[in-house]
């Protein structure tokens, strides 16, 4: 069966990791969850993450969780468009998350950007998830 939402699965693995503790958490790979994840890495809010193609065919990304001092570093990890209802923001209307100490990841006509890089390259887009 396929699933609904594959990027709110991803996000809902890594929330599910952090409460438990988990040094590392694995999801299917697709471009667009290398993508988010690539952003995560470059804000610092995960250690890095691997993809592997196991015997069964399926690539799968093996996603390493960040601590700082015992707690997690991503605090809140919230899917904003939906399959359901999708939100889209210009350059002028993306949002600030908790006056800038979180971001936004958006999808964009230049790739899959935080809000910070989507303000400096002046393209707005598909606001996918929120992290602070």
């Amino acid at each position: 069966m396929s699933m609904s939402d594959p990027l709110g699965d991803m996000l809902t693995r890594i929330r599910n990791g952090q409460m438990a503790q988990k040094g590392s958490v694995l999801s299917p790979a697709s471009r667009l969850r290398r993508n988010v994840l690539e952003v995560l890495r470059r804000e610092g809010y995960i250690r890095g993450y691997t993809a592997s193609e196991p015997s069964g065919g399926k690539s799968e990304l093996s996603i390493e969780l960040k601590y700082h001092n015992g707690e997690p570093v991503i605090r809140e990890l919230k899917r904003v468009s939906r399959p359901g209802r999708r939100i889209y923001a210009g350059v002028k209307e993306l949002p600030e998350i908790y006056n800038g100490l979180g971001i936004a990841i958006l999808s964009t006509p230049r790739g899959v950007l935080s809000d910070a890089e989507a303000r400096e390259s002046k393209v707005g887009g598909e606001v996918l998830c929120t992290v602070f």
